[in-house]
């Protein structure tokens, strides 16, 4: 009797806390319950789901992709993304397979503010612990390169962490022949934007549709990031010429039509910030922002 009374009890458990994070996924809760989270430890949440972790993986994911899509065009200034990891590590805890969540939820997670909480350390964190749940994974190993790659932490070792974690992945059961020359690549150029667009177009022949646009992304960047140091120079050439800032952007580039605007490869136009004297990428633009890795250069 005692043991059907906590099987019982268990499956109560289950259905109110999959009840609860499907409605806080759905949009059925209230925004302060849409920011609760019940079950932070993963340990506790297999005992509590008995063999439904694989459903319950299912409904974590669905929250945290409907957490990341409610924050990202939230107009809030505070407590933004702060149970992005604490639902993905729920999620792999409970289903340590879950590879999109590894591989989709490092990325969520490395993108810079706004359109991220730019947490790379717990993104490496999560593909670390899908490499230890599923150690023949070359992906997660060529996905911490990449993120120490493009996105940084910003210490001088990015590059060569980069490259050491492309080693492994090319070390592994079923890696492709083109992973091995990145970590020469990333060695050799030191990240400069000559060897970063060198690696973009190694990548943009990628075997995964993720890393492919990821690489067209960030090749569309590199453009973008030529083009504001061209500008900058133009108005620091101006500035010091006339002692005063340029009336509109032709004053930079005569021989640009009136009215002309300089636009990214996205289309979005760039803008002049007046008070720090700077050409910067718009916040509105699709490439916004800049990795840290062209910002700081």
């Amino acid at each position: 009797m005692i043991p059907r009374l906590a099987a019982l009890a268990a499956a109560f458990a289950l259905s109110a806390a999959i009840l609860r994070a499907g409605d806080a996924a759905t949009g059925g809760a209230s925004p302060d319950a849409a920011r609760s989270l019940y079950v932070r430890s993963g340990p506790t949440a297999q005992r509590l789901f008995l063999s439904f972790d694989s459903l319950a993986a299912d409904v974590y994911w669905m929250r945290t992709i409907q957490h990341y899509g409610r924050d990202r065009r939230s107009i809030r200034q505070g407590s933004r993304f702060e149970l992005l990891f604490p639902l993905l590590d729920l999620t792999t805890s409970l289903d340590p397979q879950f590879n999109i969540a590894y591989r989709f939820g490092s990325v969520f997670l490395a993108e810079r503010p706004p359109s991220g909480p730019g947490r790379v350390d717990q993104a490496i964190a999560l593909l670390e612990k899908g490499l230890r749940a599923n150690p023949d994974r070359w992906h997660y190993a060529f996905d911490i390169g990449f993120i120490y790659y493009w996105h940084g932490t910003g210490v001088d070792s990015d590059f060569s962490n980069a490259a050491a974690w492309f080693d492994r992945a090319a070390a592994m059961p079923g890696a492709p022949l083109w992973v091995k020359p990145l970590a020469a690549t990333t060695r050799a150029q030191g990240g400069d934007r000559a060897g970063a667009a060198s690696l973009l177009q190694e990548l943009a022949n990628s075997e995964e549709e993720w890393v492919r646009r990821a690489a067209r992304r960030g090749l569309e960047q590199l453009q973008a990031a030529d083009t504001i140091n061209r500008l900058q120079r133009a108005l620091d050439a101006y500035e010091a010429a006339h002692q005063r800032a340029p009336g509109s952007w032709t004053d930079l580039d005569p021989a640009a039509p009136p009215g002309a605007v300089p636009i990214d490869p996205a289309g979005a136009p760039f803008e002049f910030d007046r008070a720090a004297h700077r050409i910067v990428l718009s916040s509105k633009s699709p490439l916004a922002p800049l990795p840290r890795s062209l910002v700081k250069r």
